[in-house]
């Protein structure tokens, strides 16, 4: 019975401490990258291993100008990630032919839209499973 109130204890506990750990992350390593744009509400962030995938239904709102920031830990390897509409057509993707790597995404919409976000982490060869976090935020600049 006691081992089932820690194991039911730390099955609580753990998912709490990942998140923490993601809020940290996000705000000493992520935040910057919002430099001289105002932070809007919506934060997400999860524990990712190697292999894994997410979308996220996004809204931005005409007449703005935004900057979308996909931030991931270094554990991850080259986490990719791109930006499409509700059609699946691509807008655009956080890696180039050349190999380079973004991190954010500015961009004005002209109508207010749902755009979708695709994030991929790469799967790893390493027989150990690494988890780190990834934190998407987007900010909105005054004209």
């Amino acid at each position: 019975m006691k081992s089932l109130k820690t194991l039911l204890i730390l099955a609580i506990l753990l998912p709490l401490a990942a998140s923490s750990q993601c809020r940290s992350f996000t705000k000493k390593r992520c935040m910057p990258q919002l430099d001289g744009y105002e932070q809007n509400d919506s934060y997400n962030s999860a524990v990712f291993i190697p292999g894994d995938e997410a979308e996220l239904l996004l809204t931005f709102y005409e007449g703005k100008d935004y900057r979308l920031v996909v931030c991931s830990h270094p554990i991850l390897g080259q986490v990719q990630w791109e930006l499409l509409d509700t059609s699946q057509k691509s807008i655009f993707k956080n890696t180039s032919d050349d190999g380079t790597k973004s991190d954010s995404f500015d961009f004005k919409v002209s109508n207010t839209q749902q755009l979708v976000l695709r994030v991929k982490v790469p799967k790893s060869e390493s027989t150990l499973i690494h988890e780190g976090c990834v934190s998407i935020m987007s900010g909105t600049k005054d004209m």
